[in-house]
């Protein structure tokens, strides 16, 4: 949810509610070529060396899903401590989260009794380390009986996503006038990232106690992959977001933007995703992208952001285990 990752943000890693809405970016999936070894170490180099960039000429959805699909299936260089990619077939697993990752490129190119088998490796992998796992569908992918197959081994799907992808310097020009008392900052600090958990918990009426170490671990990994913003009145957070960049791409993820209640509908929101374009345009990104709930892809929509295509998480679970993020799913 970044979490690793936006959600509940899952992106990232975990899962955040986020950006109006539920918004998972689970882990990240990446195609590196070649023979994909079984449980082969995920390589950074190796997934750079291979990611290509598609040119796009304007915003027709066919060119901005065509990038999603080339930059935006890839890890991010940087995992958290404790959390490692591997790849088995031409899927990226990675392990060491609340629950388990898994995705692939948009063509699996296997099928039958060989996908069947890719897909119960990744269930009895999960199961033998007694957690969940979450395979990440998009509603563009192949085989097309990958869904039904999933269901088949026990996977089970949660809330289907809309992939919004806008133009960064479109969206940074965007800039809605803040309510009288309110200030948007930048943090970085640990106290930060428990008063940001602590407004979710608030917003959401659940502990999200576990995001604040997400955070801040993320930020101690890689700070300058991940910035985090808080929008104060009187010295109180009253909503919070982040952003996530992903190096040698165009492409960086927007996170989080819940906001409590008292203070929605009045520009908050929309001057957070300003404020995150505005600083993915200085360090060169061209696309940003989040993963957007029924409730939220209306929004981002009407912000400039143009749908490519939906995602699903399919969840298997080992008996009487919560397949959940702490405290919340």
């Amino acid at each position: 949810m970044f979490a690793v990752s936006g959600g509940p943000v899952r992106g990232d890693g975990g899962l955040v509610r986020g950006d109006g809405g539920l918004v998972r970016g689970g882990g990240w999936p990446v195609q590196v070529g070649g023979g994909w070894p079984v449980q082969a170490r995920y390589s950074v180099a190796a997934a750079r060396a291979v990611r290509t960039v598609s040119p796009v000429t304007d915003t027709n959805t066919d060119d901005l899903l065509a990038a999603y699909d080339d930059q935006m299936r890839g890890a991010p260089p940087t995992p958290p401590a404790d959390v490692t990619y591997e790849q088995d077939g031409p899927l990226l697993r990675i392990v060491g989260q609340f629950r388990g990752f898994v995705s692939g490129p948009r063509d699996l190119r296997v099928g039958g009794a060989e996908l069947d088998r890719l897909i119960a490796r990744q269930r009895d992998y999960f199961a033998g380390r007694g957690e969940a796992v979450e395979w990440k569908t998009r509603g563009h992918d192949h085989p097309a009986d990958l869904t039904e197959r999933l269901r088949a081994a026990g996977f089970v799907p949660e809330e289907q996503e809309t992939v919004v992808v806008g133009l960064a310097e479109e969206m940074a020009a965007r800039q809605p006038v803040l309510p009288d008392g309110v200030v948007i900052r930048r943090v970085v600090a640990d106290v930060d990232m428990h008063r940001i958990a602590a407004m979710e918990s608030a917003v959401w009426g659940e502990d999200w106690s576990w995001l604040a170490g997400d955070l801040i671990g993320r930020i101690d990994a890689a700070p300058d992959e991940i910035a985090v913003y808080v929008a104060e009145a009187d010295g109180d957070v009253v909503s919070a977001a982040w952003l996530a960049f992903r190096g040698g791409s165009e492409f960086a993820s927007l996170w989080g933007g819940s906001t409590l209640s008292e203070w929605r509908g009045r520009g908050i929101y929309r001057a957070l995703v300003a404020t995150r374009a505005a600083l993915a345009t200085a360090r060169g990104v061209r696309f940003l992208h989040v993963d957007a709930s029924d409730d939220s892809a209306p929004i981002l929509r009407r912000l400039g952001f143009h749908a490519v295509t939906t995602t699903t998480p399919y969840v298997w679970a080992p008996p009487l285990a919560d397949s959940s993020p702490p405290s919340l799913q």
